[in-house]
């Protein structure tokens, strides 16, 4: 199955790939959560789905689009409610958009705990923006994250309490056999130096960010 495309409502970076159509028709299903219907509408997307209690999107809902509303005192945030209905119709691979800046920054912190969510559901969700989320686990075992051809940081935090880093290689600053603790950030801003950087870890949950210096 393809992947499921999700658009929230926070900032889109600017970049060409995501104002060309051909981008978006790798997925196989396009899910706004409210305000991301702006967003959606911009690029010129039709989304398969709505999700939110649009509180934000104050504008007539579209037809032949499938809304699933709620109201606004709800437990689940409209992009959860999202990404619960994407792992509903069977997608694994999630990619989520406009889930990072702007001035709530409580959004932001609600968007990667999400990703915590997907991936204990057996999800792999990753945000994308002017920076790359994602979460790896102990059970990926080890993993290459490609510089692209391009010079990039990379950082690692732990999500869980802990986790336990058999090595991180092809970095500026690598780590072997380390114990990286959710309250010492160490791992900002490292620096992919190879073709790809690679780490594996024996347990706990990963944040991986990748950005492209500039």
């Amino acid at each position: 199955m393809r992947k499921c495309a999700i658009i929230a409502g926070g900032d889109m970076p600017d970049k060409e790939q995501y104002k060309n159509a051909d981008y978006w028709e790798r997925f196989g299903c396009i899910i706004c959560a409210d305000s991301g219907y702006y967003t959606a509408k911009k690029l010129g997307i039709k989304p398969d789905i709505l999700t939110g209690d649009f509180d934000s999107f104050t504008e007539e809902l579209p037809k032949g689009v499938e809304i699933i509303a709620s109201i606004p005192e709800k437990d689940d945030t409209d992009t959860l409610m999202a990404v619960k209905k994407a792992i509903e119709l069977g997608y694994k691979d999630i990619a989520l958009f406009g889930a990072l800046g702007g001035s709530r920054i409580e959004h932001t912190i609600a968007n990667i705990q999400t990703m915590i969510y997907a991936v204990q559901q057996g999800c792999d969700l990753k945000i994308y923006g002017d920076s790359i989320l994602m979460v790896q686990t102990a059970d990926d075992g080890e993993v290459s994250y490609k510089s692209r051809g391009e010079s990039l940081y990379m950082s690692v935090f732990a999500l869980s309490d802990s986790i336990g880093i058999d090595y991180l290689r092809g970095v500026k600053y690598p780590l072997e056999d380390y114990l990286m603790v959710q309250s010492f950030p160490i791992g900002v801003s490292n620096e992919i130096t190879d073709e790809a950087a690679l780490l594996r870890i024996n347990h706990g949950l990963a944040l991986i960010i990748l950005t492209d210096k500039k």
